[in-house]
């Protein structure tokens, strides 16, 4: 069993900022899978699928993003799952926009989201995927940048990414994404 989590902040007023590339990129995963991510469990939104005879969740939690990690311990307890069955999808000020960087581990950077991730379950021992959003400009805070609306003219490039995460969440699935 997997368990795919996209960070995000729930409500429409989030919807389309930055600081939703992982629920974006879960969506465009479900959507391609033809799966509805509307059960509730666990503090998130989640979706189960059967892929190639391995059951699939996909996850978003319904915490805000600075407690994702009170879902995502949650939802490993439940499913029986080790933090290393789990892939976790999120923005990264720290790459530029719309570019993505898969790893098998590490830290949480400066990502709220993922340090309390990190600070729930104990280990930071668990793939990522990481969408770049760039930096904010000089002018503009960060807290105010991550929860912009992603410009129209960056979305074309993002819809790209996200196609890309959605991609290697199905490696991640089949045992293929770091082989």
């Amino acid at each position: 069993m997997k368990l795919i989590v996209g960070l995000g902040n729930y409500g429409d007023e989030y919807a389309r900022t930055f600081h939703n590339m992982g629920f974006s990129a879960v969506s465009r995963l479900a959507e391609k899978l033809g799966v509805s991510i509307t059960k509730r469990n666990c503090d998130a939104l989640i979706g189960e699928i059967n892929l190639s005879g391995e059951k699939v969740i996909l996850a978003l939690p319904q915490t805000y993003m600075n407690l994702s990690g009170d879902a995502v311990v949650k939802l490993l307890a439940y499913y029986k799952l080790t933090a290393r069955d789990m892939l976790v999808i999120y923005d990264d000020v720290d790459l530029p926009a719309a570019t993505l960087r898969i790893r098998k581990n590490g830290s949480a950077g400066t990502h709220n989201g993922m340090r309390d991730i990190v600070a729930k379950i104990g280990t930071q021992d668990f793939p990522r995927v990481r969408i770049g959003i760039g930096k904010p400009p000089a002018y503009v805070p960060l807290a105010d940048y991550v929860l912009s609306v992603v410009p129209q003219n960056m979305r074309e490039a993002f819809d790209k990414a996200f196609d890309e995460a959605s991609e290697a969440a199905l490696k991640f699935t089949d045992g293929k994404l770091f082989t």
